[in-house]
């Protein structure tokens, strides 16, 4: 295809610091990322070796398919156009070269083993194969791309009269981290860019977006929690890798519409309820236990994929990052401190750029449900 994936692991936490270094000349680039609920843009331009925020701004779609703000959507290739559109234009963009972020709820991602007797140079032959054991369709219709992850290493049984000794390697085969998205996805986002007019080198699934703008240089293990409108996306980040990615199938949008169907109200004044009380039961016990209940959910899986990291890896988790839209619920930093134990923080991706300081505020607040677009446009200063 014209416009492939062109190794969405090419540009990870490493190209971060290139940003300050690269030889380009001064540019301006921008960040696209369409969600099930929103469309973020945000335009940086490397100027002396920084990247400075030009412009950024959001959209809502339901009102382009006739549903309440915070819905979500599955518009029709046009009306994501013409959203696209508006938001470029209200946002003031000025220009025409860009990126977009595939939805990691549109791709596949898996880690698979490969023996050890399997070369590099013979993973593009055996990969497709193998990856038909995990790919739901013919892996003539999906794109594929891969990294492979770091081996374990086992120091423990090292000399320990001789702490030059060479750690034992323990794995016997290659562990792969595969990304695939269906072919259909891609030449729909082809068409998107097609008809903005917008040029691009390269599409890139979100959740390397997200995590070039919300890491700095994190190497011990860090879970990723993405709130979006329709899934949470759960993601384990060591050393800048990814070892495991993990969807639950619940949002904000299912909130918002169990506070509707619960009190009878209307999903609009349900999702002004959610944005103003969230976990407060002091101030709407009924709203607060809804939204806990839901959080609960979320909470029990995401456990359960971290204590299947840990036994995996024997590894702790020693950070929690919250992104996404719905991260922003009252409250929800106190619960997940609370059941994580751990140091919790919001993705704060404008601290990447140069900004007015009179916007400071601004950005840390809605910081998190703009890391992916940030970090589309930070990878093209790389």
């Amino acid at each position: 295809m014209d416009n492939s994936l062109k190794n969405v692991f090419a540009s990870g936490l490493a190209s971060l610091s290139n940003i300050f270094t690269s030889e380009k000349k001064d540019t301006s680039v921008l960040g696209i990322d369409i969600g099930s609920s929103a469309i973020k843009v945000v335009q940086l331009k490397k100027k002396n070796g920084k990247a400075v925020l030009e412009t950024y701004g959001a959209i809502a779609l339901g009102p382009y398919g006739k549903s309440d703000i915070g819905s979500v959507t599955n518009l029709p290739t046009e009306g994501i156009i013409q959203a696209l559109l508006d938001v470029m234009k209200e946002s003031n963009v000025t220009i025409k070269s860009g990126a977009i972020a595939i939805p990691s709820s549109s791709s596949l991602i898996f880690t698979m083993s490969i023996p050890d007797k399997i070369t590099e140079d013979k993973f593009s032959q055996v990969i497709p194969i193998e990856a038909r054991k995990y790919i739901p369709v013919p892996v003539s219709e999906v794109s594929l791309d891969w990294f492979v992850l770091p081996r374990e290493v086992d120091s423990t049984e090292n000399n320990i009269m001789n702490p030059s000794t060479t750690p034992i390697v323990r794995d016997t085969k290659t562990e792969v981290l595969v990304v695939a998205i269906h072919n259909d996805i891609l030449s729909r986002y082809q068409e998107i860019l097609k008809k903005t007019e917008i040029h691009s080198d390269s599409f890139e699934v979100e959740i390397f977006s997200n995590i070039r703008a919300s890491f700095s240089h994190d190497l011990a293990p860090v879970l990723l929690m993405d709130f979006g409108a329709s899934k949470t996306k759960l993601s384990i980040i060591e050393e800048g890798v990814v070892h495991v990615f993990h969807v639950v199938n619940r949002g904000g949008g299912d909130i918002t519409k169990n506070i509707a169907s619960s009190l009878g109200i209307s999903f609009g004044d349900a999702e002004k309820l959610k944005r103003e009380v969230g976990l407060d039961s002091n101030s709407n016990p009924n709203v607060g236990d809804i939204i806990r209940l839901a959080m609960d959910y979320i909470f029990a899986d995401t456990n359960n994929v971290v204590f299947a990291y840990q036994k995996k890896y024997n590894r702790n988790i020693s950070k929690v990052i919250l992104t996404g839209g719905g991260s922003l619920v009252k409250g929800l930093m106190d619960r997940a401190v609370s059941n994580f134990h751990t140091e919790v923080v919001y993705s704060d991706p404008f601290s990447k750029t140069e900004a007015p300081a009179f916007l400071e505020p601004i950005l840390k607040i809605s910081g998190p449900e703009f890391s992916v677009a940030v970090g589309l446009a930070l990878r093209q200063l790389s």
